[in-house]
């Protein structure tokens, strides 16, 4: 038996016994451990000031790497909002009684081990955590090398606050950050129930292709805010800015500004903001020469064929000239990952056809898509958001980590 197999095998037995605890156990656990984020503000901030040493603050990966104290408050927040949610177990979300008598209840449940795969991420191993506990179910977490301090750090304080209740220590686990734990993690069928990637395009492609084990795909996020010809531009101007430079290494950050050819006139005032945080715009011809002087110059490139489709992940975006609606979903539908996609419009039925036809887990019209995040959907926290179909959609709080079963109840009726 290797490591991997043994941690598993205690992660199995740990979602067993979490199934005895009550809701009112695991809040006091949440709560508890939330205070002990802030108490161990300083240690946790030292150790991360370790794993940011080793990158280079120029990597967009460095943004998501970094822990604050206003981010460790947030984070502590966050586990006592998911510690004030209702139970996502228990529910009766469908019922009946056939015409034999048989009474059916379809209830929600925990799914029993959920692995997590993530990069340079350690608020990741908090919001997992917090979720997948309340929601009944043990998680093994496989962070990236760059965040090994961290998540070592983070992992330690939360098996403090399990073993302050008399919990199970495995109930949160912690793989090495190993290609071979991956893989180990990515076959474990009969151990682990559901993984989750977060992470880019590469890693969300890796999993999918080597998972042996039932997976939901998260995280990367090609995102565009269309500029409709009806467009309030001083909206529009602060929708656009807070989108790509509130962070800009998140998945809900934008990547793709499109607008409707007859306001090109009005990119330098849609842009203005953007150039004072020094955005660079990959600018497609008429998007340039429309810019070219209402623009820094050393911040306004042309456009290549690979600046569509790119999820920057940093101070840059691509710009898009299109001469209709339509153009500008025909270019959604071929760049977008499915993420968050967004239309700044005056025209209802320009934004009604926008949301029916643009195929992604959220769809905003006159908001920014830095909304799309699971406590600002007032999920708690999430485990990640999911761009797929089949399963959760969009930001992923507890009730989409729960599965459900069947629950028959009879008096001796037997099938002819």
């Amino acid at each position: 038996m290797n490591e991997t197999e043994e941690i598993l095998i205690k992660a199995r037995e740990a979602a067993l016994e979490l199934a005895a605890v009550t809701d009112e156990g695991k809040n006091a656990v949440l709560r508890t451990l939330a205070d002990m984020i802030v108490e161990a503000k300083e240690e946790l901030l030292s150790v991360n000031s370790i794993d940011l040493q080793r990158m280079s603050p120029d990597n967009p990966l460095y943004d998501r790497l970094m822990l604050t104290p206003e981010r460790l408050d947030a984070i502590a927040a966050d586990m006592r909002r998911v510690a004030d949610l209702p139970s996502p177990l228990g529910r009766v979300t469908a019922g009946r009684t056939l015409p034999n008598g048989l009474r059916l209840r379809r209830v929600s449940v925990p799914y029993g081990v959920i692995g997590v795969i993530y990069e340079a991420r350690p608020n990741v191993s908090f919001d997992v955590f917090s979720l997948c506990f309340k929601a009944g179910s043990a998680c093994v977490l496989k962070g990236g090398k760059d965040a090994d301090n961290s998540n070592y750090a983070i992992v330690k304080l939360i098996k403090g606050a399990l073993r302050r209740y008399g919990l199970n220590l495995n109930t949160v686990s912690l793989l090495k950050s190993t290609h071979k734990a991956t893989a180990e993690l990515l076959s474990a069928v009969g151990y682990v129930d559901l993984c989750i990637p977060r992470g880019g395009r590469g890693l969300i492609d890796f999993v999918r292709s080597k998972a042996k084990v039932p997976v939901i795909e998260t995280g990367a996020g090609v995102v565009h805010a269309y500029f409709d010809e009806h467009g309030d531009t001083a909206m529009g101007a602060r929708i656009i800015n807070n989108a790509k430079t509130r962070r800009v290494s998140v998945c809900n950050a934008l990547d793709c500004l499109i607008v409707h050819a007859s306001r090109l006139a009005d990119l330098p005032a849609l842009c203005a903001p953007l150039a004072a945080s020094g955005v660079v715009v990959y600018a497609d011809a008429e998007a340039y020469d429309a810019l070219k002087g209402g623009y820094p110059k050393r911040l306004l490139r042309r456009a290549a064929p690979e600046s569509y489709g790119t999820e920057y992940m940093d101070y840059a975006m691509s710009l898009k000239t299109v001469p209709s609606l339509a153009a500008a979903l025909d270019h959604i539908a071929r760049y977008g990952s499915g993420h968050s996609e967004c239309i700044i419009t005056q025209d209802e039925r320009s934004a009604r056809l926008f949301q029916t036809y643009v195929d992604a887990a959220c769809v905003y019209w006159n908001a920014p898509t830095s909304f799309t995040d699971g406590a600002q959907f007032g999920l708690g926290a999430e485990i990640g958001i999911s761009t797929q179909k089949v399963g959760p959609r969009g930001p992923m709080g507890l009730d989409e980590i729960t599965t459900y079963k069947w629950l028959i109840e009879g008096e001796g009726q037997v099938r002819e």
